[in-house]
């Protein structure tokens, strides 16, 4: 394996001359911020009474560190942020930037359900640290959400945010897909860099691309499944919820991409999609923090009211990871 400093540079480099082709990327005056790269969104510990362990998040953070990511997402649906309180969000994501390598990038989630409170959070997450804030649609009033009112509400975050905004759409968790023609008009937005789609759907991902050419815009895949056919239709990375135990694997998914390996890329690929459908949509983020377990991290159980896998689900689960040569 390439040493992290010269892996470093090569995907950086690598990943400029890709993004150039379908948006802009942060390298001199004018620029918007590069965000190119693997992410392993952030799991959030807890002890056995539901408070957060602070001491177990910075473990997993020194172990994470030594993978070439170019950072990490804090506070994103793996960070189960809907059960914290705000005060919590805001420790969890000063405790990862005192923690982790300080080349890294820290994407923090700040999305909250009105445009007042996402503004507010978006300026305390700053305020702890934050490169970047990676911001989920609103949906609770998912039927009043229309393009014209995203548009409004990203506007009015990315205006007053003193940090570069990434749009979040997790269809899977709000039931809303944030609309292409929305993503569009964003995209011009001087403070919105970027978003992460984690619906699955390559052929939006690739219009996504398309459209927005002409832009300082990226697009990051939302999931290790999809990862391949996310570079293929111009994706600059992703934020994979496999990465939080196979690092090295979705990494190395990464440089075959970057670098043309496709044959050698595919077969990889292959192996990820089971164990990642496991930890994603399979058995969610209770399955992820068992892997997490088995890998050598610290998953340890969620909040309420998600619960542990029952042994049926666990044996199923570690199916996936043995049938695929990871465990």
């Amino acid at each position: 394996m390439l040493g992290r400093g010269v892996w470093s540079s090569l995907r950086q480099g690598l990943s400029r001359g890709l993004s150039r082709k379908v948006g802009g990327w942060a390298s001199g005056e004018g620029r918007k911020m590069d965000i190119a790269g693997i992410y392993p969104p952030v799991t959030t510990p807890f002890t056995a009474t539901a408070e957060v362990d602070y001491g177990k998040l910075e473990e997993n953070l020194h172990k994470l560190g030594a993978f070439p990511f170019r950072g990490f997402v804090v506070q994103g649906s793996n960070g189960e942020f809907p059960f914290l309180t705000s005060s919590e969000r805001l420790e969890v994501v000063s405790r990862v930037r005192q923690a982790m390598p300080k080349d890294k990038l820290l994407l923090a989630g700040s999305g909250c359900e009105s445009t007042q409170a996402t503004v507010e959070m978006t300026v305390s997450m700053a305020q702890v640290g934050a490169d970047a804030a990676i911001v989920v649609t609103p949906c609770f009033y998912r039927g009043r959400m229309s393009s014209a009112a995203l548009i409004h509400h990203y506007t009015k975050v990315a205006d007053l945010s003193p940090i570069p905004v990434v749009l979040y759409s997790v269809p899977a968790n709000t039931g809303l897909d944030l609309p292409v023609d929305a993503v569009v008009t964003l995209s011009q937005h001087p403070n919105i860099v970027g978003i992460k789609d984690s619906g699955g759907d390559v052929t939006r991902m690739g219009l996504i691309v398309h459209k927005t050419g002409r832009q300082d815009f990226q697009v990051l895949a939302g999931s290790a499944g999809f990862l391949l056919a996310s570079y293929a239709v111009g994706a600059v990375g992703g934020v994979c919820a496999l990465a939080n135990v196979l690092g090295a694997q979705v990494c190395q998914l990464e440089r075959l991409c970057l670098t043309g390996q496709w044959e050698d890329a595919q077969k990889l690929q292959h192996r990820l999609i089971e164990p990642n459908t496991a930890v994603t949509r399979r058995f969610g983020i209770p399955g992820l923090k068992k892997t997490m377990d088995w890998f050598g991290y610290y998953g340890g159980p969620c909040r309420a009211p998600l619960q542990e896998l029952s042994p049926t689900d666990e044996e199923a689960l570690r199916m996936d990871f043995t049938s695929n040569g990871w465990l």
